[in-house]
C-alpha cells in the first residue's frame, strides 16, 4: 500500500495562501481590462505616469496597480516602463483567438455566479437567462466565441468526411445558438450551406437577427424560436450543439429531435466542456475553472457533463460512426452519424 505523505501546517499555509494569491491576481487582470489599462500596454510599454496621462487615471493609483501585475506576472518592467508578457495581449484581448481566455476574468466577478450563490444557498432558488443582466449575458457571448472559433475553424475537420459533405452544400442547424456567433462563423465557413439557428431565448434571437443583418446573411439563415426538447429540426446534413447540451432539460428528447431532423449518414456533433469525474481532473486548473462555471449552471438547475456520457448518449439512440477529439483541457468534441 502507498503511504501517504503527510502534509506540514507550514505546507497546508502555503497551499491556502495560494488560494489568496491567486484571487488577487485574478483582481488585477480583470481591472486591467475593465479600465483600458491592459489594453494600453499592448499598444505599447509605458511607465505608469504614462499609463495614467493616457487614460486619466490617478498616477499613484497606476502604480499600485503595475506593480500588482507584475507581481502577477502579467507584465514585465524594465527601467520603470512596463510591458505586457508574451501572448498576454492576444490571450487578454484578442477574442477571435481560438486561445483568447479574456472574458473569464470580468464574468466570474458578476453577481450571477459566487454572489448570487452564496446569497440564495439557503433557499436554493434558481434562475434562468432571461433573469441574468445584459452584461452577463455579453460576457457569456464573449467567453463562448472561442468555443465556435475552435469547432469551426479546425474541430469540424476532426470529423471524418464532414467538410467535403458540407462543401458540396446543404443545412447546417446551429442548436442553442444565442447571439449569432457561430451562425456567423459556419456561414462565412461553409458559403455554399443554408443554415438555421434554434434557440428558446428571444433576447438571444434578437441579437443574432441584428449580428446577421450586420454580416449580409439574413437571407442565408432562418432562426427559430424553441425549446429544445421541443424544437423540430429541419433536415440538415449536420447539427452542431456548443457549449449548451449540458443545460438541455432533457438530453435524450433533444438527441431524438436531431436524430429526427439528421438527413440519413448526417453528423450530429457536440461541443461542451468536458467535466472532470475524478479527484484529480477537479484538481487540475481547467478542473477548478470549470467548477467555478458549476456555481452557475447549478442556478439554472443543471451541470457540466463528463464527456463520457455523450458517448453513451449518441449510442443509446443509434447513432455510427461516434468519435471525439480533444481540442483544449476545457473544449472537447463528440460526434455520431445517423444512420
Amino acid at each position: 500500500m502507498e503511504t501517504q505523505v503527510e502534509t506540514s501546517p507550514q505546507e497546508r499555509a502555503g497551499q491556502l495562501l495560494g488560494y489568496a494569491a491567486g484571487y488577487v491576481a485574478h483582481r488585477f487582470v480583470a481591472m486591467g481590462l475593465r479600465t483600458g489599462l491592459v489594453a494600453a500596454l499592448a499598444d505599447t510599454p509605458a511607465t505608469a505616469a504614462q499609463l495614467a496621462d493616457r487614460l486619466d487615471l490617478d498616477p499613484f493609483y497606476v502604480q499600485v496597480w503595475c506593480q500588482g501585475a507584475l507581481a502577477a506576472g502579467l507584465c514585465d518592467e524594465d527601467d520603470g516602463r512596463f510591458s505586457l508578457v508574451s501572448h498576454a495581449a492576444t490571450l487578454l484581448l484578442d477574442d477571435t483567438s481560438p486561445g483568447y481566455v479574456g472574458g473569464i476574468f470580468p464574468i466570474l466577478e458578476q453577481h450571477e455566479l459566487f454572489g448570487r450563490f452564496e446569497q440564495e444557498l439557503p433557499s436554493g432558488e434558481r434562475l434562468w437567462w432571461d433573469d441574468t443582466s445584459p452584461e452577463f449575458i455579453r460576457l457569456v457571448s464573449s467567453t463562448g466565441r472561442p468555443f465556435y472559433t475552435r469547432l469551426v475553424g479546425g474541430g469540424l475537420a476532426q470529423v471524418p468526411g464532414l467538410t467535403d459533405r458540407l462543401a458540396a452544400g446543404g443545412r447546417i442547424v446551429d442548436t442553442a445558438c444565442g447571439s449569432g456567433l457561430g451562425l456567423v462563423a459556419l456561414a462565412e465557413a461553409f458559403p455554399g450551406c443554408t443554415l438555421v439557428g434554434v434557440d428558446g431565448d428571444a433576447v438571444s434571437l434578437a441579437a443574432a437577427e441584428k449580428r446577421l443583418a450586420e454580416h449580409g446573411l439574413a437571407d442565408r439563415v432562418t432562426l427559430i424560436r424553441s425549446p429544445l426538447e421541443e424544437a423540430d429540426i429541419p433536415e440538415a446534413a449536420l447539427v452542431v450543439n456548443n457549449i449548451s447540451m449540458h443545460e438541455c432539460r432533457d438530453i435524450d428528447a433533444v438527441t431524438r429531435n436531431v436524430l429526427a431532423g439528421l438527413e440519413p449518414g448526417g453528423w450530429f456533433v457536440i461541443s461542451d466542456f468536458p467535466f472532470p469525474d475524478t479527484t484529480e481532473g477537479l484538481r487540475t486548473v481547467p478542473g477548478r475553472v470549470m467548477s467555478g462555471i458549476q456555481v452557475f449552471e447549478a442556478q439554472i438547475d443543471d451541470q457540466l457533463l463528463p464527456r463520457r456520457v455523450y458517448d453513451e448518449l449518441l449510442e443509446r439512440h443509434g447513432f455510427t460512426d461516434l468519435g471525439a477529439a480533444t481540442l483544449t483541457p476545457v473544449h472537447a468534441l463528440t460526434w455520431g452519424r445517423r444512420p
